[in-house]
C-alpha cells in the first residue's frame, strides 16, 4: 500500500510540511497549489526538496473550472491548463488533479466535457503527463464519481484517468459497489478523508471538518475496499481539510495520517475479496482484559500524602519491590503503585509533572503481539534497564508521554508481581471499602489531541469510541468521549480542554501536559461503600445540598433514598438500561481526585452531573495567582 498526503493536510510553511510528512513515513506527496505559489522557490527548487526527503510529488492539484466552459471561456483553460503543465514538469510530477466545474457559466452535457478532456488529454500526451478528472460533491453538473467516469470513459484518452475522493463519494450517499466496475488503470490516484456526520451544506462540511480515517463517521473502510477489489495498486493519498489541523503540530498529524492509512489498510486486508491490497500483515487488535495496575510517580514527601488517601479509600500496602523504592496497594482486582525511585523513568515524570498517575498496565491476550501492532502503527516503543532476575515489561508510549505496559498470562509477564515484589503487610488499620476493579480511567489532553488519541486506542486495541459529549464546567466546555470494548473491561474517557480556566484545563497547565486525572473504581454497594469510608478517614466531595431536591423530582426517587444520596453525597443517574451512583474524593494536587461508582446495568458515565461535581471540586482548587503550598 503506497501512502501519500496532500500539503494542505497539515499546517506550516512548505518546508516544515515536506520534513513533517517524510518523518511520518509516508511514501508520496500531493502539492497543493497555493503551498506551491506561497513558496519563494522554482518549481525546481520544491521538486529537489521532496526528492531529498526521499519522497514522490503524487499528484499536483487542483486545476479548476476546465470541462464543459462556453467558447467565450474555453480557450483560455486550455490556455491555463498549459501552464499548470510547465510547473508540472519543472516540479517532476506527472499527474494533475481537474476537479468538476463549479463556475456559474459553465455548460452541462457528457459529451461536451467529454470532448474537452480527450483534447487536455492530447496536450498532456505530448509532454508525457497525465490528467485525473475528479467529481466535487458541489459541482455543478457532476457531482457523482458514476458521472465522472462516463465523462473519462467516453473521452477515451489512454492520459486521462478517474480520482476518486472517498469524502466526496460518502458524504452524497454514492453506492460505493458502482466504483468495482472500474478499471484499475483508469483510476489515477485515490484520495482519503473521513468525518463526522453533520448536517450541513457539503463545501462547509468538505472545507473545515474532514480528519483522518478512523476519526470520524463515515464508511472510509468500504469505499477503500471497494477501490481494492478493483485491483488498484497506485496510492491511497489523503486529503484533509480541517481548521483544527491548520493551527495545529505538523508533526503530530502527519503521524496521525500515516498511522491511520495503516490502520486502514489492515481493516481493508483483513475484509473479504480484497486480495489485491498488498499490506504489510501484522497483529490483529489487542483484546484487552482489564487494567493491570496503575502507577503514581512521586517522591517521599508527597508520597505519605497519596498513601493518606489511599488507605482512607481502603487500599492496603500489600507488596514491596526487591530492588526499588517501588510499592504495591491494593483492594480487590486493582493494584495502585506507587513509585519514589530518585532515578530512571518515574522520576524524570515527577520532575516535570509533580505527582501523577503516569502509567498504566494493560492486560492484553499477547502482550508480545500487542507490543508488535502498536509499532507498526507507529507508537513509540518505551524500555528502561531493569535488574538482573526481574521482569522487563513491554511498553509504548500514550498521553502526555506517559506509558502503557502490556501484560498477558502467556509468560513471566503474568508472574512479574511474584517475581518483582515481596509480600508487604500494612500496619494501618484500615477497613476495606469493597472496591472491586478499576471501571474507567479518565485521561485530560488539549481539545486538538482528542482525535490523536482516539485513533491511537481503537487502532491498536479492540475498542470502540462513543459520541462526543460536551461537558459544562462553569469556565467554559469540555468534550469529552469515551473508548471502551464490548465487555467493559476497558473503559477510558478522554476529556478535551479548550481552556486553562477549566478544570481540566487548569490540569493541563499546572501538571505540564496531558495524563490520567482522575480513577473511577467499581463497588457492588456504593452505601456499604461509603460506610466503610467514613471508618477511614474519607472526605467525600461536598455536593450541594439544592442537587438533591432536584435529582428527587426528576427521576421520582423515594425521599428515603434521596436522603441516603445526599447524607453520603452520592450523585445519581438513570438511563434506559438501569442505575449509576457515583461518590467523589476531592482533589489532590492540582485537580487529580478518585470516584467510586455502582453501575447497575447503566452504560453511561453520568455526564449530566458533570457540572455538579466539577462545581464543588473547583471549591476546593488553589485560586489563579496564589502560590503553590
Amino acid at each position: 500500500m503506497k501512502t501519500s498526503i496532500a500539503t494542505v493536510s497539515i499546517s506550516g510553511e512548505l518546508p516544515e510540511k515536506l520534513e513533517a510528512i517524510a518523518k511520518a513515513g509516508f511514501d508520496g506527496v500531493e502539492i497543493f497549489e497555493n503551498d506551491f505559489l506561497a513558496f519563494d522557490g522554482s518549481p525546481g527548487d520544491v521538486g529537489k526538496m521532496v526528492r531529498d526527503h526521499g519522497l514522490e510529488i503524487t499528484l499536483f492539484q487542483p486545476f479548476r473550472d476546465f470541462e464543459g466552459m462556453p467558447a467565450s471561456h474555453r480557450q483560455r483553460t486550455f490556455d491555463r491548463a498549459e501552464r499548470k503543465f510547465d510547473v508540472m514538469q519543472e516540479l517532476g510530477t506527472d499527474l494533475v488533479l481537474v476537479c468538476s466545474n463549479v463556475s456559474p457559466v459553465s455548460l452541462g452535457g457528457i459529451d461536451r466535457a467529454a470532448a474537452d478532456f480527450y483534447e487536455l488529454g492530447e496536450r498532456a500526451a505530448k509532454r508525457g503527463l497525465r490528467v485525473g478528472y475528479e467529481a466535487l460533491a458541489w459541482g455543478k453538473h457532476i457531482n457523482d464519481h458514476r458521472d465522472a467516469w462516463e465523462i473519462v470513459r467516453r473521452a477515451g484518452h489512454s492520459n486521462v484517468g478517474l480520482i476518486l475522493d472517498s469524502f466526496h463519494t460518502l458524504s452524497r450517499k454514492i453506492d460505493i459497489n458502482s466504483i468495482r466496475s472500474i478499471p484499475k488503470d483508469k483510476i489515477f490516484i485515490v484520495q482519503l478523508a473521513d468525518a463526522p456526520l453533520i448536517d450541513m451544506d457539503l463545501l462547509y462540511w468538505s472545507r473545515h471538518f474532514r480528519n483522518m480515517p478512523g476519526e470520524g463517521d463515515l464508511s472510509v473502510t468500504d469505499f477503500t475496499a471497494a477501490v481494492a477489489a478493483t485491483g488498484y495498486d497506485g496510492y491511497f493519498s489523503l486529503e484533509i481539510f480541517n481548521d483544527q489541523f491548520r493551527g495545529g503540530q505538523a508533526r503530530s498529524i502527519a503521524a496521525d495520517g500515516h498511522r491511520s492509512l495503516i490502520y486502514l489498510g489492515d481493516q481493508v486486508r483483513r475484509a473479504p475479496s480484497t486480495e489485491s491490497l498488498t499490506v504489510a500483515a501484522m497483529p490483529n487488535r489487542a483484546s484487552v482484559e482489564g487494567v493491570g495496575f496503575v502507577e503514581f510517580s512521586t517522591d517521599e514527601e508527597d508520597a505519605a500524602d497519596l498513601i493518606g488517601i489511599l488507605r482512607t479509600l481502603g487500599f492496603r500496602k500489600t507488596a514491596a519491590h526487591r530492588s526499588k523504592k517501588v510499592s504495591i496497594f491494593q483492594q480487590g482486582d486493582i493494584r495502585l503503585i506507587v513509585n519514589t525511585e530518585e532515578k530512571g523513568f518515574a522520576n524524570a515524570s515527577f520532575a516535570v509533572h509533580g505527582t501523577s498517575a503516569y502509567a498504566m498496565a494493560l492486560i492484553v491476550d499477547d502482550a508480545k503481539q500487542a507490543f508488535a501492532r502498536a509499532e507498526a502503527l507507529d507508537a513509540e516503543p518505551f524500555s528502561q534497564p531493569v535488574a538482573a532476575g526481574e521482569v522487563e515489561i513491554p511498553a509504548i508510549r500514550g498521553v502526555g508521554g506517559g506509558l502503557i505496559y502490556l501484560l498477558d498470562d502467556k509468560s513471566d509477564l503474568g508472574r512479574f508481581l511474584e517475581i518483582d515484589f515481596l509480600p508487604a503487610e500494612d500496619e494501618a488499620e484500615i477497613t476495606p471499602a469493597h472496591l472491586l476493579r478499576i471501571d474507567h480511567v479518565a485521561q485530560t489532553v488539549a481539545y486538538d489531541e482528542m482525535l490523536t488519541w482516539l485513533l491511537f486506542y481503537t487502532s491498536i486495541f479492540q475498542t470502540h469510541k462513543t459520541p462526543m459529549v460536551d461537558i459544562i464546567d462553569p469556565a467554559g466546555v469540555v468534550r469529552s468521549q469515551v473508548i471502551e470494548n464490548a465487555s467493559g473491561s476497558l473503559r477510558i474517557t478522554l476529556n478535551g480542554a479548550e481552556n486553562r480556566r477549566t478544570l481540566a484545563g487548569h490540569f493541563i497547565a499546572e501538571k505540564f501536559g496531558s495524563g490520567i486525572q482522575h480513577l473511577a473504581f467499581d463497588t457492588n454497594d456504593i452505601f456499604a461503600t461509603a460506610e466503610a469510608l467514613r471508618k477511614n478517614g474519607f472526605r467525600p466531595l461536598h455536593i450541594s445540598p439544592n442537587y438533591y431536591g432536584d435529582v428527587e423530582a426528576r427521576f421520582g426517587l423515594d425521599p428515603e433514598l434521596t436522603e441516603r444520596l445526599k447524607a453520603e453525597n452520592i450523585l445519581y443517574d438513570r438511563d434506559e438500561h438501569g442505575e449509576y451512583f457515583q461518590l467523589y474524593s476531592g482533589t489532590y494536587g492540582e485537580g487529580f481526585f478518585f470516584e467510586i461508582v455502582e453501575r447497575r446495568n447503566y452504560r453511561g458515565y453520568g455526564a449530566p452531573n458533570a457540572i455538579f461535581r466539577i462545581a464543588a471540586l473547583k471549591k476546593q482548587m488553589r485560586p489563579e495567582g496564589l502560590p503553590k503550598k
